[in-house]
């Protein structure tokens, strides 16, 4: 069971093993995650994600199939200039292979190719839902070019991959950093609808405040920029459950997108921890844009309950809220970064 701004109450079946190729403890820990899952808002989702490490850590293959069936999401426009007034109903169908395969190149440094697929199906615009305005307005989806919204969208890409991973436990980390760099390339040649291109990177830290301490910091840079013709289901996306906690995920959605966010993470009692958070974020639709309009920010606190202690893998329940007003409460596996 479990809940989020963007799904309300859900509840379904989740497989969750984690395990180690061979008996070299210096090896880290492989997991997956095979879930199916049904919402209040009628959403549907079969998916797997997994990160597996081979023996010696030669190879690191990260990726997730998805399919999301008939599921119904809040669309706000896009640009940072949008209001919770513009709120309306889209559904689609979609589906998603994102598969990478690393290879090391030294100790905790990999380097590969990404390739992703996804497949946009079905779009319902629905009309304005706002009670609170005296009459209905269009959708501003109907804004986009139309084939985004009346045809199927087929997005297929191809690109290099560089990661850096030192952390302890990927599931959860005490110590360690985390650096990715990675290129996508959306075209015909792939048999992609859409020419664009993605830039993607992701700084983390992690570190016990002093030597002895208990309480980790544990922060985030991530950064995602497009070039070209970006249908609105591939824009960069603040919101969610991963990143800015408190604005529903979408809520702001453009070409370029940059966010910083900060967890402290302290042990309670028994098997509780408790986490406080903050995130500061912009999406725009050229660079410059970024520095441009009022930092969208987000703050809340959570609970972590261990239910695997030796895998160190949690039950998250956060709230959030946001700069706009904006809130939401998350529970869920495992933690946001």
């Amino acid at each position: 069971m479990f809940s989020q701004p963007e799904t309300g109450f859900g509840y379904g079946l989740v497989v969750l093993p984690v395990w180690r190729f061979g008996p070299d403890t210096m090896v880290r820990k492989s997991n997956a995650r095979l879930l199916a899952w049904r919402t209040q808002n009628s959403q549907s989702l079969v998916q797997l994600t997994h990160n597996v490490f081979t023996p010696g850590e030669q190879f690191l293959v990260t990726g997730e199939l998805s399919y999301y069936y008939k599921f119904p999401i809040n669309y706000y426009g896009f640009g940072t200039t949008t209001s919770r007034a513009d709120k309306s109903v889209i559904e689609y169908k979609l589906f998603i292979i994102n598969q990478r395969v690393l290879r090391q190149v030294k100790r905790n440094v990999f380097a590969g190719l990404q390739y992703r697929l996804t497949n946009l199906r079905d779009v319902q615009v629905n009309k304005h839902i706002d009670p609170g305005l005296p009459t209905e307005r269009p959708s501003l989806l109907l804004a986009r070019p139309e084939r985004e919204y009346r045809q199927n969208s087929l997005v297929s890409g191809l690109g290099p991959s560089f990661l850096y991973d030192g952390r302890d436990n990927i599931l959860s980390t005490f110590r360690g950093n985390y650096l990715e760099f990675s290129a996508l390339f959306n075209g015909s040649a792939l048999g992609s609808g859409y020419h664009f291109n993605r830039f993607v990177v992701d700084a983390r830290h992690f570190q016990p405040l002093r030597p002895t301490s208990k309480t980790i910091l544990a922060t985030q840079l991530l950064g995602q920029f497009h070039t070209g013709n970006v249908p609105f289901r591939e824009l960069a996306n603040l919101g969610g459950e991963k990143i800015l906690r408190g604005y529903y995920e979408g809520r702001y959605r453009d070409r370029q997108l940059l966010a910083l966010q900060a967890e402290l993470r302290r042990p309670l009692f028994w098997r509780l921890n408790g986490v406080v958070f903050g995130s500061l974020g912009q999406v725009g639709n050229a660079l410059a844009d970024l520095s441009r309009n009022e930092l969208k920010a987000s703050g809340g606190a959570g609970i972590r309950f261990k239910y695997n202690r030796r895998d160190r893998l949690n039950i998250r329940f956060d709230y959030g809220f946001g700069r706009d007003g904006s809130n939401g409460f998350y529970f869920s596996i495992g933690e946001a970064f």
